[in-house]
């Protein structure tokens, strides 16, 4: 098992053949680690929730990951975009 921070992720998407399905993605991924700010998780399992069932290149793959990362993950502890 390897282990990646969360800003390497793309460079990792990067060495994958495109275009390439969502369930091959989460298979190449299956035994990385991502290191966030305040905690970790299994970046094949990110990869494995994306909405999206084949993408054609590393920008697609890192946008819809986005969306299914923690929100320990993203942003500062605590921080919310609604609270004004």
């Amino acid at each position: 098992m390897s282990s990646v921070n969360l800003s390497r992720v793309e460079s990792l998407f990067a060495e994958l053949d495109y275009p390439i399905s969502r369930e091959e993605a989460a298979a190449e991924f299956s035994d990385v680690t991502v290191r966030f700010a305040d905690g970790e998780g299994n970046l094949g399992e990110y990869v494995a929730a994306c909405s999206s069932e084949e993408f054609h290149n590393s920008g697609e793959l890192y946008t819809d990951i986005q969306n299914e990362l923690p929100v320990e993950a993203v942003g500062e502890p605590g921080q919310s975009e609604g609270d004004a």
